[in-house]
């Protein structure tokens, strides 16, 4: 079963910032909660993120054992989206797009993620018991860095 995930947040920043922190994967440990043990492993250019990249991670997402993860950036509009897709990790399905709308307040950020887990009914089992919750719960500690990265003036 493919499940989905969406989330929204406003940031108070222009599109170039928003851009430039979301597009680089290094930043992708800075709104992962720390106990997930998240490294990315590949040694990547400062540069533009780019349609074909590959990008390696380690990963602890239960009792602390080590996951190897690898996703491609399947997907770049740029300044307006891109799409990171599993290439080798723990879901038989993981297609994660990001969307970035310019407004009046700064830019809205929406991110859709699509997963499956594999094992069939068991996979369909540790969703309801645990990895529903583990994403809610890491896709909510990302909210509040974010939200003290660009939106300071809000606390």
């Amino acid at each position: 079963m493919i499940y989905q995930l969406k989330r929204e947040q406003q940031l108070y920043c222009d599109i170039n910032s928003a851009w430039d922190f979301f597009s680089s994967p290094h930043n992708l440990s800075h709104i992962t909660p720390k106990g997930m043990g998240f490294v990315v492993l590949s040694n990547l250019p400062e540069a533009d993120i780019y349609k074909g990249m590959i990008i390696d991670y380690t990963v602890s997402p239960v009792l602390g054992i080590p996951m190897k993860w690898q996703t491609q950036i399947t997907e770049v509009n740029y300044k307006k989206s891109f799409t990171d897709f599993q290439e080798k990790g723990p879901y038989k399905l993981w297609r994660h797009h990001h969307e970035f709308v310019p407004n009046e307040k700064g830019v809205l950020m929406i991110d859709t993620v699509d997963y499956e887990l594999p094992f069939g009914i068991i996979g369909k089992m540790v969703h309801r018991l645990m990895v529903k919750r583990k994403l809610a719960y890491i896709f909510d500690y990302r909210y509040q860095v974010l939200e003290q990265l660009f939106n300071p003036l809000k606390y």
